[in-house]
C-alpha cells in the first residue's frame, strides 16, 4: 500500500535502491490516479528485474476530477493495460515461476474484491452497513469504488472468485504457491481495533479455504495497513503495508518496510 497521493511516500519511492536479482511485488494502493502507477512502474521496473502487480480498492477510485472517468472493469483493464506497457505481470497474465537454489515456487497475483461477508453473523450486507454507520464508519469505496458493468461489487466480487478459483484449480502439478491479494483472505487476520466494523470492506469468506485447497506457500496482502507475520494451518501470511505517512518512520528507506517473502521464514506471531 503505497498510497502515493502523499508527497512523503513519493519521496520513499525515488529513494529506492536497486535490487537487479530481485522481484518485487506490489499488493495493491498504490494510488488513486493513473499517474500514480505511472510513477511506481517507472521507477520499480528499473531497479527490480520483475515487478509484479494487483490492484487495490484506491487503485480503482474513478475520482470526480479525473477527465476519462473510466469506471469498474474497465478501469481496471486500463491499470492492466499500463501494467503491460512496463512489463510488469498482473491478475490477468499466466502466473510465473521464481526458482532460487533448486526451489520453484509460483507467483499468483489474486484480484478477488470484498462483498461485506467479513460481518456479524445475524445481519445482512444491508443492515452490516447500517451497522457500520452507527459507529461513523463508511469506506470511500462507497462514493468511489463502481462495479460498472456488475450489478454490484458484491456481483464483481463474486465474479472475480469465481474466476480466480477456476484458475488456481487448474494449475498443473504441486509446485508451491505465493498467492499475492490486496485483501486478506481470512476473517480471523482482520484485526482494526480502532475501527473493528471496517471489516466489511476487508475480503469475502469465498476465500476462507484457498490456503487449504491450494499448495500455499505464502499469502502476501496489505489492505489493513498493519504490518505482520501469522500463521494459520501452517501457511506464512504477510501484512506488507506502506501506508499513510503517519504509518511509517520517513527517516527509514523504503527497504526498511520491505517484506522478504521468499526465501526465508517471517517471525512468527499469532
Amino acid at each position: 500500500d503505497l498510497h502515493l497521493t502523499y508527497e512523503a511516500n513519493r519521496r520513499a519511492v525515488e529513494r529506492v535502491l536497486p535490487h537487479p536479482d530481485d522481484w518485487l511485488m506490489i499488493a495493491g494502493d498504490v494510488g488513486e490516479k493513473e499517474e500514480h502507477l505511472r510513477f511506481a512502474l517507472s521507477i520499480f521496473t528499473q531497479r527490480f528485474k520483475q515487478v509484479i502487480w494487483t490492484p487495490g480498492n484506491h487503485d480503482l477510485w474513478t475520482l470526480p476530477t479525473e477527465a476519462d472517468g473510466l469506471r469498474g472493469a474497465a478501469l481496471y483493464d486500463r491499470l492492466v493495460e499500463i501494467c503491460h506497457e512496463y512489463g510488469v505481470l498482473t491478475p490477468e497474465d499466466p502466473y510465473p515461476l521464481w526458482t532460487h537454489q533448486g526451489a520453484t515456487y509460483r507467483i499468483a497475483p489474486l484480484f478477488t474484491l470484498y462483498d461485506y461477508s467479513f460481518r456479524p453473523a445475524h445481519l445482512t450486507a444491508e443492515a452490516a452497513l447500517e451497522w457500520a454507520a452507527e459507529a461513523d464508519i463508511i469506506c470511500l469505496d462507497e462514493y468511489l469504488l463502481h462495479p460498472d458493468p456488475h450489478l454490484s461489487r458484491i456481483a464483481w466480487c463474486h465474479q472475480r472468485c469465481q474466476l480466480t478459483e477456476a484458475r488456481l484449480s487448474a494449475l498443473p502439478g504441486t509446485t508451491p504457491l505465493v498467492l499475492v491479494n490486496h485483501w486478506p483472505l481470512l476473517r480471523d487476520l482482520v484485526v482494526l481495533p480502532n475501527i473493528p466494523r471496517f471489516s466489511l470492506w476487508c475480503g469475502t469468506r469465498l476465500t476462507a479455504d484457498w490456503h487449504l485447497r491450494f499448495p500455499a506457500a505464502v499469502v502476501v496482502y496489505g489492505h489493513l495497513h498493519i504490518r505482520g507475520t501469522y500463521y494459520r494451518n501452517g501457511v506464512r501470511f504477510e501484512e506488507v503495508s506502506l501506508g499513510h505517512p503517519r504509518g511509517w518512520n520517513q527517516d527509514q528507506p523504503l527497504e526498511h518496510y520491505m517484506r522478504l517473502i521468499l526465501p526465508g521464514i517471517g517471525l512468527k506471531s499469532r
